[in-house]
């Protein structure tokens, strides 16, 4: 008989179902990529070595082209990859699970715009030695050809060339300022250069055409007139890049157009609805937040558009007021005049939200924020309509005036004053200078009481 301790197989151990591989990612091309990015992406998609794959394209085009054809057709459809967040190492751009992840604000919108794909081969400059090779040829097969005095009605062996080296030198030309003035490795100066570059070996080698013209006659003329197509096609392209920009600004004219007539319609109804609804209903109701709330977020979507958030003082304590809003029966009202550099991680932006707290928290009602600054200095007043304190009221173990404003605030180098209000309430003024002067040290004052 079996000992009853014969250890029996787990039940879970038994209906584990098997491991399912993963899914095949997408068929995108990487941003980072060789040339154009579509051996790349069709290896990461089909899971094959990058070799096989551009062996499998060399392969395919010996047969009747089929290859290049292949390889063109998915140059177009393909998409690119989608832009990698800041911060993000190259290559980690395309996962799905990850690209669902990332934050769609206004700041990452914009690293995303300006996340333009790149290319470590140089095309240009390839196409550029190929244009100026068989230009060279070309010219010492037209100085042979002068010297042997030979004439006939036959077009000359080195048309040929004339009509390859133009044809490289346009496409050197198209492709520096169509692809290459866009890449952040290389730009419009890299541009520039190819561009002259091919026009000295199209100028050069038409002066060695018209060398030999009175041994080619009509022909030779026909034939001098390719080069000097090929310089107005290299340059035809600045006019391409040029249609681009006027099309892509007649477009963001037109939306700033409807987004400004869409502003003005809400203005006239939505927004002073909105508005209405927060004076009759008061600051400190549910209703009034709400549609504080509601007026802010469409105030921002009609007005600020697409630019990305600054992260600066009076943004980022606009943003605190919002959050505030939702959380405390307070309106606040947030004012900036001038443009101060003190940035939204500075010690004024922290004593200020510190001081905004403790006005939603302990006065609520209407609560205004005035920033005033420039490149030298910054001056933040927070004011409520609150009942006030006594300063000295406060326990010791309450820090959260002491510490996160006065002491934050002399620690920094700056200033900081709570005084009562001319008309009530409680009024914090915080002030901070880049260039003090030497005799005036870091100070903090209380005046009256603090609400």
């Amino acid at each position: 008989m079996p000992s009853s301790t014969t250890p029996t197989p787990a039940v879970a151990d038994v209906v584990r179902p098997a491991p399912t591989p993963p899914g095949r990612p997408p068929l995108r091309r990487p941003r980072d990529c060789a040339v154009s990015g579509v051996s790349a992406g069709l290896a990461r998609h089909l899971g094959w070595p990058l070799w096989l794959v551009r062996t499998a394209f060399v392969v395919l085009t010996a047969v009747w082209g089929a290859g290049a054809l292949l390889y063109a057709w998915l140059w177009v459809f393909v998409p690119w990859d989608d832009p990698r967040p800041p911060g993000a190492a190259p290559g980690t751009a395309g996962a799905g699970d990850a690209t669902s992840a990332w934050k769609t604000d206004a700041a990452t919108e914009a690293a995303r715009a300006h996340d333009v794909p790149t290319r470590r081969v140089p095309v240009a400059w390839l196409l550029t030695g190929a244009a100026i090779a068989v230009a060279l040829v070309t010219m010492a097969a037209i100085a042979l050809f002068g010297a042997n005095g030979v004439g006939g009605t036959s077009l000359p062996g080195w048309v040929g060339g004339v009509v390859l080296a133009t044809a490289l030198a346009v496409a050197a030309g198209a492709w520096a300022t169509l692809v290459d003035r866009r890449d952040p490795a290389r730009g419009p100066r890299h541009e520039y250069v190819v561009r002259i570059v091919v026009t000295v070996a199209l100028i050069l080698l038409l002066l060695t055409q018209l060398s030999a013209l009175r041994q080619t006659g009509v022909a030779g003329f026909v034939i001098a007139l390719v080069p000097i197509a090929g310089i107005l096609l290299v340059y035809s392209s600045i006019l391409v890049d040029r249609w681009r920009e006027l099309s892509g600004e007649r477009v963001r004219r037109i939306r700033e157009e409807q987004r400004a007539e869409m502003a003005a319609h809400l203005h006239d109804s939505v927004l002073q609805t909105l508005a209405l609804i927060q004076n009759r209903a008061g600051a400190s109701s549910e209703v009034s937040r709400l549609a504080r709330a509601q007026e802010r977020e469409l105030r921002a979507w009609l007005y600020d558009g697409d630019a990305p958030a600054d992260s600066d003082l009076p943004t980022d304590l606009r943003d605190y007021a919002a959050a505030l809003e939702l959380d405390y029966p307070v309106r606040i009202d947030v004012v900036s005049a001038g443009l101060p550099a003190e940035r939204a991680s500075g010690e004024v932006a922290a004593a200020s939200r510190e001081a905004m707290l403790n006005a939603a928290r302990h006065a609520g009602g209407d609560v205004s924020v005035y920033i005033e600054g420039n490149a030298n200095a910054v001056d933040v007043y927070v004011r409520d309509r609150g009942p006030g304190f006594d300063l000295d009221d406060i326990p010791d173990d309450r820090l959260g005036i002491r510490q996160s404003i006065l002491g934050r605030m002399r620690r920094a180098g700056g200033s900081a004053t709570i005084r009562r209000g001319a008309g009530g309430g409680t009024e914090v003024h915080l002030r901070f200078s880049t260039t003090p002067s030497p005799d005036t040290g870091p100070a903090y004052s209380r005046e009256g009481s603090r609400g």
